[in-house]
């Protein structure tokens, strides 16, 4: 995360409507001082004991084999980025820089049992097919279960338990709002433009 207490994001609302709107992330773990890294949708879920995030693997993938013994995780949703180039400021004498919009959660990870993973295929499937209306929603029932069930063989899933949830949104909070609004005029329809347009303070 960026250290900048002005880019620091911690409102869990907010956090979780991004991962909402980019569930898929990088898993960051390091089970035997060996740093591993894997990508994964999530599903989020609000258990009795807090939050947690859902998510599976290849059985080939290098974390696969440390879920039934647990591990500890960040990991980390990239919602948007944008390079920023200096010219598109108003004042003078300025770098290079990024905007760009992250979620961090972090906690141990536990291994999901079969019925929890076929749960959390159904809910993934069912929360992507909804991005896609009006088409017709595809479910697993589509599929042959003895082709469903070697299909899951071939995964595992797993269970972040939300220790910290953070993020970073940075849009340029930093500079002057003519500045702020340089740089949103000049990316245009980028994401990241948009999201600057709505957060610029007025001119006072």
């Amino acid at each position: 995360m960026h250290p900048a207490g002005h880019f620091h994001e911690a409102d869990e609302a907010r956090l979780l409507a991004e991962l909402a709107a980019h569930p898929f992330v990088t898993l960051v773990a390091a089970p035997q001082d060996r740093l591993l890294i894997a990508h994964a949708p999530v599903v989020v879920r609000r258990l009795p004991s807090g939050l947690a995030l859902d998510f599976h693997l290849s059985r080939s993938n290098a974390l696969s084999g440390f879920l039934a013994g647990g591990f500890r995780a960040v990991m980390v949703s990239l919602a948007a980025e944008a390079y920023v180039s200096p010219d598109w400021y108003e004042g003078d004498d300025q770098v290079p820089s990024w905007n760009y919009i992250t979620v961090e959660a972090e906690g141990p990870v536990a291994v999901l049992d079969d019925e929890g993973l076929v749960a959390l295929l159904d809910e993934l499937a069912a929360q992507e097919e909804a991005r896609l209306a009006p088409k017709p929603a595809w479910t697993r029932h589509k599929m042959s279960p003895d082709r469903f069930e070697t299909m899951t063989r071939a995964i595992v899933g797993g269970r972040l338990t939300v220790e910290r949830l953070e993020g970073t949104t940075k849009l340029s909070q930093n500079k002057s709002a003519a500045d702020q609004a340089g740089v949103a005029a000049a990316l245009g329809d980028h994401p990241i433009a948009r999201r600057m347009a709505a957060a610029i303070r007025p001119r006072s």
